[in-house]
C-alpha cells in the first residue's frame, strides 16, 4: 500500500490554481491559432488575434489571462493502493485551493449562502470536487478554474428518447443560440448524454477537460461533435459576439447508459479561456 500525505495533495493543488489562472494549455492557443484562418470576418479575426495577443501578456507577466478566475472544479482518481496520511482529500484540496488563490493573488468569487446573505468566503473555497476510485497506486488530480459568466449558460433537458439525435442537437445549438456574447466566444461546449438528471450534468462538466482536439473515442459520437459544432458555427455569433463564423472552438460529448424512458441531455459551456490542467501524484 502507497502512501501520500495531505501537505503534498495541497502543494500540488496550490500550485495547479496558480498555473491554471496565467497559462492556457497548447490545445487551447492552438485551437484560437487555427480559428484565425478559419474566421472570415475582420472584426472578429481582430478579436481572435486580441485574444492570443492578451494570453501571450498573462503569460509572459505572470497575471491572470482572465479576471474572473473562476469556482476551483476537480475531477479526481484514486487509486484503491493509495492510502492518505494527515487529514482527508477534501480538506488537502481546500487548502490548496486556499493557498493558491492567495499566493497567486487570484480573485476570490465564492459566496457562502447563495441565496440570502451571500459573503464571500475569502479564499475561493470550498472547491467542488467529483471522485472516482480506479485500480493502481496514483492520485491523478484534474481542475479546472470555471468562469462564472459562462457557467450561467448552461442547461439540463430530459428529452424522450423518441428525440434522437435531432433532439440532442436542437438542444445544444438552441442554448448556444440563447447564450448569445454572453459565455464570451468562441466557446468550448461541454455535452452530457444519458444517465439521471444530476450524473449527466456532470458528464457535461467533465467533457469540458478533455484536451481540444481530441474526439470523442466512439467514431459515432466524434461525428456527432463534428455535427454540432458546424450547426454552432453556423449561428453567426462569432468571436465576442461580433459576429462570424468562429462560435464554437470545439464540442465535446461525454456519455452514460440510459434508462429505457430517458434520453437525459446537458449543455456545460466554456468561455474561450478553456483553462484545465492534470497531475498525477
Amino acid at each position: 500500500m502507497r502512501e501520500i500525505t495531505v501537505a503534498e495533495i495541497t502543494d500540488q493543488v496550490a500550485r495547479m490554481c496558480v498555473e491554471a489562472n496565467i497559462c492556457l494549455g497548447e490545445d487551447v492557443i492552438k485551437a484560437l491559432r487555427c480559428s484565425v484562418e478559419l474566421e472570415e470576418s475582420p472584426i472578429g479575426k481582430g478579436v481572435l488575434q486580441s485574444l492570443i495577443e492578451n494570453e501571450r501578456i498573462s503569460r509572459c507577466e505572470r497575471i491572470p489571462v482572465c479576471q474572473d478566475t473562476g469556482f476551483a472544479v476537480f475531477f479526481i482518481e484514486w487509486g484503491q493502493e493509495l492510502h492518505l496520511t494527515g487529514g482527508t482529500l477534501e480538506e488537502a484540496v481546500n487548502e490548496g485551493v486556499r493557498r493558491g488563490y492567495r499566493e497567486g493573488y487570484l480573485r476570490k468569487s465564492i459566496v457562502d449562502d447563495p441565496l440570502y446573505n451571500r459573503k464571500n468566503t475569502g479564499d475561493n473555497t470550498p472547491a467542488v470536487i467529483y471522485t472516482a476510485i480506479v485500480s493502481g497506486d496514483r492520485l491523478k488530480i484534474s481542475f479546472a478554474p470555471k468562469g462564472g459568466g459562462s457557467e450561467n449558460m448552461s442547461a439540463v433537458k430530459m428529452l424522450k428518447p423518441f428525440d434522437g439525435e435531432k433532439g440532442i442537437i436542437d438542444f445544444v445549438v438552441d442554448q448556444v443560440r440563447s447564450a448569445g456574447p454572453n459565455p464570451c466566444p468562441p466557446i468550448v461546449v461541454g455535452v452530457g448524454i444519458g444517465g439521471t438528471f444530476d450524473k449527466v450534468a456532470v458528464l457535461a462538466k467533465k467533457a469540458l477537460f478533455r484536451p481540444l482536439g481530441r474526439p470523442h473515442p466512439d467514431p459515432v459520437f466524434a461525428a456527432l461533435e463534428q455535427k454540432i459544432l458546424g450547426e454552432i458555427n453556423k449561428l453567426g455569433i462569432g468571436p465576442q459576439g461580433f459576429g462570424g463564423r468562429v462560435t464554437a472552438l470545439a464540442v465535446h460529448i461525454e456519455t452514460f447508459p440510459s434508462h429505457i424512458v430517458s434520453l437525459a441531455a446537458a449543455v456545460n459551456i466554456n468561455c474561450h479561456v478553456s483553462r484545465h490542467l492534470e497531475r498525477v501524484l
